[in-house]
């Protein structure tokens, strides 16, 4: 039988550049397809801020934080929850990230070029147990370029080898068909779509235009997962997250579709934990949308109020920026899509990011003047631009007139003025001395403490109604969608396996497709900075290993 390639990875985002790069470094030739045009090459991640999880970094070491090998994987287990039998081989990725986290990965990707900011972000803080979720210490690493940045030198090395004719790029390729020869995968069917001028991130047609059949002797599936498709993100949906939400906001493209993940399930391929998902509940609405409902999550400091959508205060630990999950499963008891953070100026200018690369045009385009920009005193650039213009934010001079307008915003009285004063009041009653019962402000302390935070991460403690801080802010928070936990079953070289838990001879598996590692290296939860890491070291793991079989 006449083979067109050695491998075939599908899907040009960045966990399948990893693979195919590996894969042409180690001389095979590779075909690599995607659905979408060739203005789209590099998928998700270029959206991205870069964020990147690494233990015991130079980074770190230089802002006097301690970390180690053992308290990140203390962390990682007590913060993904493993308790199902299918978690043996996702634990066994998740020890194996974190050797790479604390070992070589930093140094693999600067001698390929990548810098890091100086400041280390302190992502999902826990607020609860030693034993329990979140980091124990700042591990989130910015790349100095953001999505786009960490993309540059995965991008370079297959385009060098596609110059060379290692590798083929064949875009508007979208598989439809696995099958098998002899027991193992070899053949790739699917449909050639016409081409197509979209930009980066809008949607492209799906007429079809021909068809395709191409045989290899391995496959690799890096085709993303289904945070695009809502159909599918509430059909998944778990009860213990309560009901699905009536009205969710995009955090990625449409392609992101999900539907190479039933292609690869009819060719025997076995799926797990696909109730495990991780969406954000502080999403607004992008004020100039590249793709349907398109959203932007913030990225808080702690001590903006997060109230419900009834003007409660969540309880604790639901903090800005503590915990993703427990936020959001909170908030689908309360009968609404969406909650509030208010704040006031002072807080929105030192303690509000969005995140992605196009709200981020200082660190996307290394602009160091941009950058130094920040620690001076305004509100930057693409959060002013939200807070004057974006749909969800409302600004006034004092509570009232905020109530009133946060009611406006939903149309409908959900907000009492006169509660909401007394909550404010409540809070701002705990400034007073430099300690307080009220667990919020005690973190606000505790974050000033840390050097990357009182740089540009958390206002100095003051009252939300100090009128040497005003206008008051109310920002109203939708639930965005965003990153499939589960996936592919995969073991620990990347080879995906049957629901009988053999392996599916020919197909490997990376990045969302596969749950980054074993159909779920993240458990029920993530640290944060771990995708984009987990998209490198999946598909770098299965593309050295199809090059290894393939020999």
């Amino acid at each position: 039988m006449t083979l067109d390639a050695d491998v075939i990875v599908i899907g040009a985002g960045l966990a399948g550049l990893a693979a195919t790069a590996e894969l042409a470094d180690a001389g095979r030739k590779v075909i690599l397809l995607d659905q979408e045009p060739a203005a789209s090459f590099g998928g998700q991640a270029h959206w991205s801020l870069g964020g990147l999880f690494l233990v015991d970094s130079p980074e770190q070491r230089r802002l006097r934080i301690r970390d180690s090998h053992a308290l990140a994987l203390r962390d990682w287990l007590g913060t993904a929850g493993f308790d199902r039998p299918e978690d043996a081989w996702p634990r066994r990725w998740a020890e194996a990230y974190v050797d790479f986290a604390a070992g070589e990965k930093r140094a693999w990707l600067r001698a390929m070029g990548v810098r890091f900011l100086p400041v280390v972000g302190w992502a999902e803080r826990g607020g609860r147990l030693a034993d329990g979720p979140g980091n124990s210490v700042p591990r989130l690493h910015l790349t100095w370029g953001t999505g786009p940045g960490l993309l540059e030198p995965f991008v370079r090395r297959v385009r060098a080898a596609a110059a060379r004719g290692s590798v083929e790029l064949r875009f508007r390729h979208r598989v439809t068909g696995l099958a098998a020869n002899a027991g193992t995968v070899d053949t790739v069917t699917g449909e050639v779509l016409v081409p197509s001028d979209a930009a980066r991130g809008e949607a492209s047609s799906r007429e079809v235009a021909g068809r395709f059949e191409l045989r290899a002797q391995a496959v690799v599936v890096a085709s993303g997962g289904i945070g695009g498709n809502h159909e599918l993100v509430r059909a998944a949906w778990p009860a213990r997250l309560g009901s699905p939400p009536e009205r969710l906001l995009s955090g990625v493209p449409a392609h992101v579709d999900g539907l190479m993940l039933g292609v690869a399930a009819e060719a025997g391929a076995g799926l797990i934990n696909g109730d495990r998902m991780w969406h954000h509940a502080e999403g607004i609405r992008n004020r100039d949308p590249v793709w349907a409902r398109h959203g932007i999550r913030i990225l808080p400091g702690p001590s903006s109020l997060r109230l419900d959508a009834r003007g409660r205060r969540l309880p604790v630990p639901l903090f800005p920026g503590f915990d993703t999950l427990g936020t959001l499963e909170h908030i689908r008891t309360t009968g609404y899509d969406h909650s509030w953070f208010v704040l006031n100026r002072r807080i929105v200018e030192k303690e509000f990011t969005l995140s992605g690369s196009e709200q981020n045009p200082d660190l996307t385009g290394r602009s160091l003047r941009g950058v130094l920009a920040r620690l001076l005193p305004g509100v930057p650039g693409p959060v002013r631009t939200h807070l004057d213009h974006g749909p969800d934010f409302v600004v006034a001079g004092n509570l009232r007139d905020l109530a009133r307008a946060m009611n406006a915003k939903t149309r409908e009285r959900l907000i009492d003025a006169a509660e909401l004063h007394r909550v404010v009041e409540a809070r701002d009653g705990q400034l007073a001395n430099p300690f307080a019962k009220d667990l919020q402000v005690t973190a606000v302390h505790e974050a000033r403490r840390y050097l990357g935070d009182r740089l540009v991460g958390t206002a100095a403690p003051h009252r939300i109604l100090d009128p040497d801080a005003a206008p008051l802010i109310a920002v109203r928070l939708g639930i965005l969608t965003r990153t499939s936990l589960g996936g592919l079953h995969t073991d620990l070289a990347g080879r995906v396996l049957r629901p009988d838990g053999s392996v599916l001879d020919g197909v490997y598996a990376a990045g969302e497709a596969a749950g980054f590692g074993g159909g779920g290296v993240h458990g029920y939860r993530s640290l944060e900075g771990t995708f984009l890491g987990g998209c490198l070291f999946s598909g770098r793991t299965a593309g050295r290993a199809a090059a290894e079989a393939t020999a």
